[in-house]
């Protein structure tokens, strides 16, 4: 039987890396980024609107439940927080589902921001610790809340898989 990890986190808290190396832990499995379908977009983006943001995670959603209904371990990764969190998990229909909420220190968010290649804050808009504060403040506490700032990826799958049972929100 195939299991759903939703893993999502502010931006730079190690979302894609622990995602990958999680989907490699098992025999038949994807890892459904959502980003992707920001990125698919061409023009008339904007991330931030609300419907863009909601047609993204209704995407995400969808693809979970398609490579899950086709006998697919499936790992879902993007940020999500606040309200939205709620709604995402009710999309999912693949069952058992488990939720991970990275929540590394901001000072380490700011570190592994410094190292990437791509750029998720913009100056003038949001901060890690703008970020930080909103999905500790809005997001419902659901799932296994994780502080992985002392930990490498490999560890926090460790810990992930270790805790599964405390990560379930829905059998």
């Amino acid at each position: 039987m195939p299991d759903v990890f939703l893993i999502t986190g502010i931006s730079a808290a190690g979302k894609s890396t622990t995602a990958q190396k999680l989907a490699e832990r098992f025999h038949r499995a994807v890892h459904v980024k959502g980003d992707v379908f920001r990125r698919m977009v061409v023009s008339g983006q904007d991330h931030m609107h609300p419907d863009q943001l909601d047609l993204r995670y209704r995407l995400g959603a969808e693809t979970a439940n398609a490579y899950f209904d086709a006998g697919f371990d499936v790992v879902v990764q993007d940020v999500i927080m606040g309200p939205s969190l709620a709604t995402y998990v009710s999309r999912i229909t693949g069952r058992p589902l488990y939720v991970v909420v990275l929540t590394p220190r901001v000072d380490v968010v700011e570190a592994r921001e410094a190292q990437r290649p791509k750029t998720a804050y913009q100056p003038g808009r949001y901060t890690p610790a703008d970020l930080d504060t909103y999905i500790r403040g809005e997001t419902p506490r659901i799932g296994l809340w994780l502080d992985t700032s002392d930990q490498t990826p490999d560890e926090t799958v460790d810990e992930i898989l270790a805790r599964k049972d405390e990560a379930l929100v829905s059998a």
